[in-house]
């Protein structure tokens, strides 16, 4: 029974909670790889052409839905979802496939970026902002990074 509770610990949480300007999923900004890997486990692709080192999570091989980590320095510095995670929400409870009306409806007005395919609906906190992803009318995802990182998400 021990060994399945540490199974499930180390794996891409079903649905993982951000938490403005805190955390995404569990894992938070300046976090080591080693606690990143903690948090969802050691099954995880690279990205190849990235420009910083990131690390893609999902729930089964070849399947795009999960999250990513970006390191630098051996340290996270954006942590984000792939492809629209079923389940996702944020402490606010907006969910993954939410309207974009009901990201207004609980954060109000928010500045906005226009990323290729899709919008990031911004959060900005003092060391971190917060993305919300939207594509279509929806929410796509989210995203949470430090200040200096790119918030479109494109490589």
């Amino acid at each position: 029974m021990v060994a399945l509770a540490v199974a499930v610990a180390l794996a891409l949480p079903a649905a993982g909670v951000l938490a403005p300007g805190q955390s995404l999923g569990g894992v938070r900004l300046g976090d080591t790889r080693a606690q990143a890997l903690a948090r969802w486990g050691d099954d995880f692709g690279t990205c190849r052409g990235c420009r910083t080192p990131t690390l893609y999570f999902t729930y089964r091989r070849f399947d795009p839905k999960g999250a990513g980590v970006a390191l630098k320095k051996n340290r996270v510095v954006a942590v984000f979802t792939l492809w629209q995670p079923t389940g996702w929400r944020t402490t606010k409870r907006l969910l993954v496939g939410d309207s974009e009306a009901r990201v207004t409806e609980l954060y109000g007005p928010l500045f906005r970026t226009t990323c290729p395919g899709y919008e990031a609906m911004m959060l900005h906190h003092r060391d971190a902002n917060t993305a919300i992803y939207v594509r279509s009318g929806f929410v796509w995802g989210f995203g949470l990074l430090r200040r200096d990182e790119p918030v479109c998400r494109d490589r």
